[in-house]
């Protein structure tokens, strides 16, 4: 029997891969989860799941933040990017970053079928119109990802919260904390991602599309 998680913030989405996966593998059992907030919960309450199909772009899980996080946190669970851009960059990236496969959205429920059975094989799932145009991309450079998911879940909102333009009294006000935990939070964000300033903190938020999803906020 598969068990398998679906995170994608469409419902409609969800609700029609999931009947395609029950019509075409019998007996499978998928959990459903709509942001990055609820999949880590999914993946912390789960048991034996044997694989992840991973939307890149639900609240809360910025570029690659989502990934690299999950992958960190639950480094024995295979994921699978599903999403609706077939851009070759960045599927090169989420392979790079940990992903066992990337299934574009408008795939057949075959093709659906037969990447999981190829990942949980113990192989690497690509389309064939992409795997060798993946092939020839460079290597990503994708330390500053990896930095980011060092950071505590309150760090992460204070520098979300730095991205939006928030003051420090501000950002107090909306964690209820005072402003001097949040000068500590920040200092200790300037460490962990090697920066100097708030401008390079909001610089990196934004080149790495980070956000907070509707829980966290």
């Amino acid at each position: 029997m598969i068990s398998l998680v679906i995170a994608d913030d469409h419902p409609l989405f969800r609700s029609a891969l999931c009947g395609a996966l029950r019509s075409e593998i019998e007996g499978i059992t998928i959990v459903e989860s709509h942001d990055l907030d609820s999949t880590l919960q999914c993946l912390d309450s789960l048991n034996d799941l044997d694989l992840l199909l991973l939307d890149l772009n639900m609240p809360g899980s910025g570029d690659l933040y989502g990934l690299i996080r999950i992958r960190k946190d639950f480094p024995d669970v295979p994921v699978a990017v599903i999403s609706g851009s077939e851009d070759t960059t960045m599927v090169a990236k989420v392979i790079d970053a940990g992903a066992l496969g990337f299934i574009p959205k408008t795939s057949e429920p075959a093709t659906y079928v037969q990447a999981i059975h190829a990942i949980l094989a113990g192989g690497i799932w690509l389309p064939d119109g992409l795997r060798e145009e993946v092939a020839k991309q460079p290597k990503p450079d994708l330390s500053m990802q990896h930095k980011v998911t060092e950071l505590t879940p309150q760090q992460y909102k204070v520098l979300c919260y730095l991205h939006e333009g928030l003051l420090n009294k501000q950002i107090a006000y909306e964690l209820s904390i005072s402003e001097a935990t949040v000068k500590a939070h920040i200092t200790a964000i300037f460490r962990k991602l090697e920066i100097n300033n708030r401008t390079q903190a909001v610089l990196v938020a934004s080149d790495l599309k980070l956000q907070m999803s509707a829980t966290q906020s």
